[in-house]
């Protein structure tokens, strides 16, 4: 098991309407990220800086780096598009972090 952390940005004023699309996240997203080996994902936001900090644990044998492929991935990647920082591809700009500490 690996955690891999990231950051990404949400465009001004759109931190209610995050929340409340990952409080209604689609059931064949939860199924198509579990299925790729990831599990335990969180995501927080800094509201001063509007930067969402995400960690996951990725499996052993784990396939995420399959998922940008996956098509309910890119749906919804589009549907997110209007409301955080993307590529032109509507993938999340995402600046990947290294860690540096941790204690269980």
């Amino acid at each position: 098991m690996t955690r891999v952390a990231f950051t990404m940005k949400l465009k001004p004023g759109f931190e209610a309407e995050y929340k409340r699309r990952h409080d209604a996240i689609w059931p064949e997203l939860s199924r198509a990220l579990s299925e790729a080996g990831i599990s335990d994902y969180s995501i927080f936001l800094d509201p001063e800086t509007r930067i969402l900090f995400a960690v996951q644990k990725l499996a052993d044998g784990n396939t995420a780096d399959a998922l940008p492929r996956h098509p309910v991935v890119r749906r919804w990647w589009d549907h997110m598009a209007d409301i955080m920082d993307t590529h032109p591809d509507h993938a999340p700009v995402c600046r990947p972090l290294r860690e540096v500490f941790h204690a269980d």
